[in-house]
């Protein structure tokens, strides 16, 4: 056995050799017997019987997402909308007063914006002047009439006296022609009696023409009459011209995208501002395909805007979209265009389902506000105005 450490005796810690070494006292353990054949089949079927309630479990949960899906179509591809115009004047004229401003809240009947009224002020009279004038001119064109048709009577009057002054120089030369044989008139009276013949032949041919000719000239007011009308017509439309320099709000809606300002010269037919539709608010939520054979014209919606998830909406589905441009090419065809998600792989295309809400509020519904819509199925569907509008 080696010698102890004399540095570790000089420190007062004693040698190994010095420590003693305790024996434990705990006899060793007998080693376990091994399980028995049955506790082991029993813990087998559990297990076996876990995994089977598990996958029961999973399969159960997998069809009640698919039929909850079904039953109630949902989607967050969804945005709000209104119906909207393009506010343009249908006269044209330079801009005198602006009466609202970007994004205002108009009602229906208010003063939009004001056109110069001068050059339509001043269509206006000089249509009403050409009526009157016209009416004027009528009663003075009759009387010239009258007067025509008085001497074309006469004309007619001259006729009959030369019919019967030709008759009377005809029978007088029928009387003295026989008498010339026998010498009871001389011959200068049988060339009288035919000069006075021919000379009333001629009068009468004279009076016939000119009472053709005064007949001719007889003309009528009904002319003057039509145009009577055409200048009335006139006058209303410059009247009408006049009250367009006026642009008043059609409904109640809100002015968006105006970027106009007084002075500006404003053409007939050009687009000055959007004046969006607010009676009446839609939300269009793009549908799988898969998902539209429970979703139909008149079911009932409810729908919430990202803006504020709290306040939920109600809403009826009122019309279903009938095609889509695809994404592959194609003409479009006035077609609303839904980008699938991804390009890569075949999925299901999108279709718009338009959902009319019944009680929007104005201050949270804007145009592309982005919105989840849910179409619980079974329920009744409730007929759809297509042309139903909030009051």
């Amino acid at each position: 056995m080696s010698e102890s450490d004399p540095r570790a005796a000089q420190r007062g810690v004693p040698a190994a050799q010095d420590i003693p070494v305790q024996q434990s006292a705990e006899p060793p353990r007998p080693p376990e017997p091994p399980p028995s054949p049955k506790r082991t089949g029993v813990r087998a079927v559990a297990g076996k019987l876990i995994g089977l309630v598990i996958l029961v479990g999973a399969i159960a949960a997998v069809v009640y997402v698919i039929s909850w899906i079904d039953h109630y179509p949902r989607t967050d591809d969804a945005f709000a909308r209104a119906d909207m115009i393009a506010v343009a004047p249908q006269v044209s004229g330079r801009i005198m007063e602006l009466k609202v401003q970007d994004n205002q809240l108009v009602h229906k009947g208010d003063v939009l914006f004001s056109l110069d009224p001068v050059p339509y002020e001043l269509a206006l009279a000089r249509a009403k002047a050409a009526l009157a004038t016209l009416e004027r001119q009528i009663p003075l064109t009759q009387r010239e009439v009258n007067a025509q048709q008085f001497s074309a009577a006469a004309s007619r009057a001259n006729i009959a006296r030369a019919e019967a002054q030709f008759k009377q120089a005809t029978d007088t030369l029928n009387r003295v022609e026989p008498l010339l044989e026998e010498q009871f008139v001389t011959a200068e009276s049988v060339d009288q009696a035919r000069t006075a013949r021919r000379t009333a032949e001629a009068a009468l041919e004279f009076a016939r023409q000119d009472a053709r000719r005064a007949q001719a000239a007889v003309s009528g007011v009904d002319a003057l009459v039509a145009r009577v009308g055409e200048l009335r017509a006139a006058v209303a439309n410059a009247e009408y011209d006049l009250r367009q320099t006026t642009m008043r709000a059609p409904f109640d809606g809100r002015v968006v995208d105006l970027n106009i300002a007084e002075g500006q010269f404003a053409a007939t037919g050009r687009q000055l501002f959007t004046l969006v539709d607010t009676r009446t608010w839609y939300v269009i939520a793009n549908f799988r395909e898969t998902e539209l054979r429970n979703i139909r014209p008149g079911m009932s919606a409810e729908v919430y805007l990202m803006m504020d998830r709290s306040q939920h909406f109600k809403g009826t589905v009122h019309s279903i979209g009938w095609g889509v441009s695809p994404d592959e090419g194609g003409s479009s065809g006035g077609l609303p265009k839904v980008p699938r998600s991804i390009n890569w792989v075949r999925v299901a295309q999108r279709f718009p389902v338009r959902i009319r809400i019944e009680d929007p509020q104005p201050e949270l519904f804007r145009i592309g506000a982005s919105a989840v819509a849910v179409v619980p199925g079974g329920e009744k569907t409730r007929p759809v105005a297509m042309t139903e509008r909030s009051p």
